[in-house]
């Protein structure tokens, strides 16, 4: 069954994202698939698309760095939380550099990780993110350590709470490897 607008509209479950990852991956346009349907101005085809994508594997996923501005966009003004959570999701595994880091992002991500409407997916994905972005600069480490050591734990769900002591212990893996939360230069 081809992939539309209308099909991606109807896939509620995991079972039809799992279905959509396969389709895009035999055709091997990620980036066609994307760029078509992920930015879908309807909510449910955008989230089912980017549900799809979110099967992918990084490999898979990296053919979508060209499109990270793009990405960082909707998930900043998306009104769907759904979408900006799938979008973090898909972003959270593509390359952040210091060359290209979008202050407008950093600023987003740590309002939104300490957020107390946003859902407990976006706030880790957020701080996740935030916490990568910070690690170019000492002095943002800083700001970062001390923004999730205000914390109030008892207005956040256990995901939020546990990422956050991650963090503050030093026991927060990153592509593999224990990334260090303090202001001297990686080893």
């Amino acid at each position: 069954m081809a992939i539309t607008s209308d099909r991606l509209r109807q896939t509620f479950s995991e079972g039809g994202a799992k279905e959509i990852y396969h389709e895009i991956k035999s055709s091997g346009d990620f980036l066609g698939f994307t760029k078509q349907y992920a930015f879908d101005v309807d909510y449910r085809v955008a989230r089912s698309a980017l549900w799809g994508l979110t099967k992918a594997s990084d490999k898979e996923l990296s053919q979508l760095q060209v499109l990270l501005d793009e990405l960082i966009d909707q998930a900043m003004h998306t009104e769907n939380s759904s979408v900006r959570r799938l979008t973090l999701n898909i972003i959270e595994r593509l390359e952040l550099t210091e060359d290209r880091l979008r202050t407008d992002f950093l600023d987003f991500c740590m309002e939104h990780m300490v957020a107390g409407d946003e859902f407990p997916g976006v706030q880790t994905l957020c701080m996740k993110l935030a916490y990568r972005m910070c690690g170019f600069y000492p002095e943002l480490k800083e700001e970062f350590k001390r923004i999730i050591e205000a914390m109030e734990i008892d207005y956040y769900k256990p995901a939020v709470i546990g990422l956050r002591n991650k963090i503050l212990n030093g026991k927060f893996l990153q592509n593999n490897r224990i990334l260090e939360l303090n202001c001297t230069k990686d080893r």
